[in-house]
C-alpha cells in the first residue's frame, strides 16, 4: 500500500482497522535538534493490512488516528512504546487505551530485561530485521523503498509477537501483572512533566539542601527555555553546568566566569544575568519548600543482607520465568535490607507472592538458601 499523504484516505483507513481486536503501532521521529520529537511516519498493522501515514503531508489531518488511538475496542500493541506514547501525548494529549507493551510482555514471560524488538522477531515471528535504516533522516522526503519496507517490518512482525505473547501470558495466568505494568505506561502523569520537578533528573549529584534549592531553580528555568525555544536543553545549558552552579552557588558575575563548565564569556550575557538571580532565588527559598533527599535518610542495612536477597531475587527470576528488572531494583533490596515495610513495588501486589514475601523471611532469619542439584533453593530455616 503506497504511503498515506491525505486525510480521506487516513479516515478510511483508521476506519477499517478500528473494526479489528488489535492494531500494532510504531513510529519515526526526529529530536536531535529539537526539544519536542517531530513526528515523521507513523506504522500501522491490522490482523489483514498494514498502513504507512506520512504526518509531514500538507494536506493531512491526523483526527481519526487519534481517535483510533483512543478507541476502546481496539488493543494498541507497541514494542517499548514510551516514547511513542509520548509524542501522542505532546501532539494532542493522547494516552493509546487499551495498551499492550510487546518488551515488558516479554519480560513477564520471562524473556529477560528490556529485550530488544529484532531477538523477538526471530525467536516468535522467525524473521529477520534489517537495521541499515534506523538512524536515516525519516524527515526527509520522499522516503526510500528500504526505508518504507523497515518501518512496515517493524508493525508486521509485531502481530505474530504479540499473540505469542498474550498465548504465553494466558496460559500462565500473568496477564493481570502485565496489566500492573501498563498502568504506568499509560497515566498520564508518565508524560507530563512539568517544569518545576525537572529537577528530578538531575539531584543524584546533590546532598546539601541548599544545592538543591538552587538547582530545583535553574533546572525549572532551563526546561522552560528549553521548550519555548523548542531545541534540546544541553543547548541551553548543559548538564554539568547546572550541577556545578548548584553546588557553588556563585553570586557574582567573576564567581559564575571560574566555573570551568560554564562557556567563554556567559557570565556576561543575558542568561547569565538570569542565572545569577535565579541562584539568590534559590538561595532565598524557603527551607519548608525544599524536598529532602531521600538518601540522606535512608536507613542502615547490613551490605550482607542485600547480597543475599540479590540471590534470592536471581533464584526467584529462575523458578518464575521473568526478568528481575520487574520484580525489584537495587534500591528496592536496600531498602527491605533496611525496613521489613518499606515502601517498595516488591513488597505489593503480584511481586510481594513471588519475592516480597520470601525476601522478609530470609532476612530475618526464617528462610535459608541451599545448593542443591546445581541450583539455588530456598528452605524454612529449621529444613536447611
Amino acid at each position: 500500500m503506497p504511503l498515506i499523504t491525505n486525510t480521506a484516505a487516513l479516515d478510511a483507513a483508521c476506519q477499517r482497522l478500528g473494526s479489528h481486536d488489535f492494531v500494532t503501532i510504531d513510529t519515526e521521529f526526529m529530536r536531535e535538534t529539537t526539544f519536542f520529537p517531530k513526528l515523521c511516519l507513523i506504522q500501522l498493522a491490522s490482523e489483514d493490512e498494514d498502513v504507512l501515514i506520512d504526518p509531514l503531508a500538507p494536506d493531512i489531518d491526523l483526527t481519526s488516528f487519534f481517535a483510533l488511538m483512543r478507541k476502546e475496542s481496539v488493543v494498541k500493541v507497541f514494542h517499548s512504546g514510551r516514547q511513542d506514547i509520548e509524542i501522542l501525548w505532546i501532539l494532542d494529549r493522547c494516552i493509546p487505551s487499551p495498551c499492550f507493551d510487546t518488551q515488558v510482555a516479554a519480560m513477564v514471560a520471562g524473556y529477560g530485561d528490556s529485550v530488544g524488538y529484532e531477538q523477538l522477531a526471530h525467536d516468535l515471528a522467525k524473521a529477520r530485521i534489517d537495521k541499515s535504516s534506523r538512524y536515516t533522516d525519516w524527515s526527509q522526503r520522499p522516503l526510500s523503498d528500504a526505508q518504507l519496507n523497515y518501518a512496515r517490518a517493524d508493525v508486521t512482525h509485531l502481530r505474530v509477537i504479540y499473540k505469542a505473547l498474550l498465548d504465553k501470558l494466558t496460559a500462565s495466568g500473568r496477564e493481570p501483572w502485565l496489566a500492573d505494568e501498563m498502568r504506568v505506561l499509560t497515566s498520564p502523569e508518565t508524560y507530563d512533566l512539568k517544569p518545576e520537578d525537572s529537577w528530578r533528573r538531575l539531584s543524584g549529584r546533590i546532598r546539601k539542601p541548599r544545592d538543591l534549592a538552587v538547582l530545583m531553580e535553574i533546572a525549572a528555568w532551563r526546561e522552560t527555555e528549553a521548550r519555548s525555544r523548542n531545541v534540546p536543553r544541553s543547548r541551553v545549558l548543559k548538564d554539568d553546568a547546572i550541577i556545578d552552579i548548584a553546588t557553588s552557588a556563585p553570586r557574582s558575575v567573576e564567581s559564575l566566569g571560574k566555573l570551568r563548565s560554564v562557556p567563554n564569556g556567559f557570565e556576561r550575557s543575558r542568561v547569565g544575568t538570569e542565572i545569577l538571580a535565579l541562584v539568590e532565588k534559590g538561595l532565598a527559598r524557603d527551607p519548608s519548600t525544599i524536598p529532602v533527599i531521600e538518601r540522606t535518610e535512608r536507613k542502615a542495612y547490613n551490605p550482607a543482607a542485600v547480597e543475599l536477597l540479590k540471590v534470592l531475587l536471581r533464584m526467584t527470576c529462575d523458578k518464575e520465568g521473568v526478568a528481575a528488572k520487574l520484580i525489584a531494583t537495587v534500591d528496592d533490596l536496600e531498602s527491605i535490607a533496611a525496613d521489613d515495610n518499606a515502601d517498595v513495588q516488591a513488597l505489593k501486589g503480584w511481586r510481594y507472592k513471588i519475592f516480597g514475601q520470601y525476601a522478609i523471611e530470609l532476612k530475618n532469619g526464617n528462610l535459608a538458601l541451599a545448593f542443591s542439584k546445581g541450583r539455588v533453593v530456598a528452605l524454612p530455616r529449621n529444613e536447611a
